[in-house]
């Protein structure tokens, strides 16, 4: 796992950190359903009644698990009957929601088909048909196709005086409407709730730098650092979206942008990596193609002039260490953003890493699965490996993430499994809107026990009946905290506080511990975790 990730500090004292907020762990934890026992069936019953007059979906989650055929019959026509409501609306992605639950407990509605839903959002999504004439010939015509991004802030005070507070970046046309992309942090002002200033959004095409034109946020990701905007011009040249999957570490790529403020600048080089992990959710690409401030959002573009990649994020006191989001990550999420608003992640509150067996990836192998969430809910544990997600294989960690970023929060998935001894299975997954803070959910779901799995990369359980800040490790994940700082199984360690961290957005551990490791020299430590991982989904 990436280290860096998991090790943002490390204090060898027992000074705590006063600004953190004291969390109590729960006395119990969510257990799963026994259906044998008739209290259990009867007060699920009533619980999907109650579901029902939410999230529909949920409710034949609930149901689907519960196998009670009236009751999963009632569900049914409940979906049906919003499938209809949102056909009427032209809510497509509320009727891709619909269908596909539908779909995953192998239920086939006669609203509507597959294929009439696919061509339906097909019909105007942007960046699925370009005309030839808008197609780029050239480099330069690529450069046409890329814009300056121009947020004006109003006035700012700097030494006593007003000076104007600009934001610049880069955006590039995927549509002969007006579509573009660029990164969210560039339009960050125009959205954020906690921004209270003057903010306004203009484009300058590299054709007449001197005009701006007014543009308007569609839709938007502050974790994947993606936007979708409009304007009302016909752009010269449009780019087609390329496939990352076919891009290589070595291969050749070029950026477009406007490096500080420089209109139409093209620089060249190659994929450093392929797999950075700089992002909550999936892997990122480095390349030594020189960027700068200002090319936030431009396109990264192959020799066959295809987007590959979204230009991110630079290390101006690194030469050639830049960042860019591959460009499936778009592709995936594309529908999402432009049905408008903030793109809201999914996941099924698990924790775990790619399987590998001699270097090949066969799958993600769970790790720890959160009381209470969906993969707990269907069964999933400790020890199993997705393969499949919505018939869709998954190798790796990132196969699951991407998989993952197509669906709206409150959607059907099968999922396919191996559990520990190696027998194929499958089960139907909930996807529940992803929380800002999965590390605080995790924590507050579960006790120490469990929790400090997914947290730390270590396994604990109690080992005195008077002391109940006493704890045995009994299992150390590889490449985690735990085992960089050097615990072992069968060290003893006591656990003096847990507490939450928002200022630095960390969960961090007051520690005394003896490691084995170490020739059981006593040592007080503060070991702390983020809020959030690549490894949580």
């Amino acid at each position: 796992m990436n280290k860096k990730s998991f090790i943002l500090y490390l204090l060898f004292t027992v000074f705590f950190l006063f600004s953190c907020k004291s969390i109590v762990q729960p006395e119990s934890v969510v257990k799963q359903l026994d259906y044998s026992d008739s209290d259990v069936v009867n007060n699920e019953k009533k619980n999907i009644k109650k579901l029902q007059q939410g999230d529909i979906v949920e409710a034949l989650y609930h149901a689907y698990f519960l196998k009670d055929d009236e009751v999963l019959k009632e569900c049914i026509q409940l979906v049906e009957n919003q499938i209809q409501m949102a056909l009427n609306d032209k809510d497509y992605l509320e009727l891709d929601r619909l269908y596909l639950s539908l779909k995953t407990i192998d239920y086939e509605t006669k609203v509507i088909t597959q294929k009439q839903i696919n061509n339906l959002r097909k019909l105007d999504l942007p960046g699925t048909q370009i005309s030839a004439d808008k197609r780029p010939k050239n480099i330069q015509d690529c450069i046409n196709a890329t814009v300056t991004m121009w947020v004006d802030k109003g006035l700012k005070i700097q030494n006593g005086a007003g000076i104007q507070d600009i934001v610049i970046g880069s955006g590039f046309f995927i549509d002969e409407r007006g579509y573009l992309v660029t990164n969210y942090h560039v339009i960050s002002s125009m959205v954020d709730s906690k921004y209270e200033g003057y903010s306004r959004l203009y484009i300058k095409l590299p054709s007449d730098p001197d005009t701006k034109i007014p543009a308007k946020v569609v839709g938007y990701d502050s974790v994947l650092d993606i936007a979708l905007i409009k304007t009302d011009i016909e752009p010269p040249f449009c780019l087609s979206l390329g496939s990352s999957a076919d891009l290589n570490v070595g291969d050749k790529i070029s950026a477009i942008g406007t490096p500080i403020g420089l209109e139409g600048t093209l620089t060249s080089g190659i994929i450093s990596a392929a797999d950075r992990k700089l992002n909550t959710m999936g892997s990122v690409f480095q390349l030594d193609a020189a960027v700068n401030s200002g090319n936030s959002g431009g396109p990264i573009v192959d020799e066959n002039m295809k987007v590959q990649a979204i230009v991110f994020a630079g290390m101006l006191q690194y030469q050639g260490l830049n960042f860019a989001i591959p460009v499936e990550y778009l592709k995936q999420e594309l529908p999402i953003l432009y049905d408008g608003g903030e793109v809201l992640h999914t996941w099924i509150g698990a924790y775990g890493n790619t399987k590998k067996i001699r270097s090949e990836k066969n799958g993600v192998e769970l790790y720890y699965t959160m009381p209470g969430g969906s993969a707990h809910f269907s069964k999933l544990q400790a020890g199993d490996i997705i393969t499949e997600l919505d018939g869709r294989k998954i190798f790796s960690l990132e196969d699951l993430q991407l998989t993952l970023m197509a669906y709206a929060p409150g959607s059907l998935v099968q999922c396919k499994y191996k559990n520990e001894d190696g027998i194929e299975k499958q089960t139907v997954l909930y996807l529940n809107k992803r929380p800002e803070a999965p590390g605080v959910a995790f924590f507050n779901s579960d006790i120490v026990n469990g929790s400090f799995i997914p947290l730390f990369g270590m396994e604990v359980y109690p080992s005195s009946t008077t002391n109940k800040k006493l704890y045995t490790i009994t299992k150390v994940l590889n490449g985690t905290t735990a085992d960089e700082m050097g615990f072992s199984e069968n060290d003893p360690v006591t656990i003096q506080k847990v507490e939450i961290d928002t200022k630095n957005e960390m969960i961090v551990a007051q520690l005394y511990v003896q490691r084995r490791k170490k020739g059981f020299l006593d040592v007080s430590m503060v070991v702390g975790s983020p809020f959030d991982s690549p490894y949580y989904f």
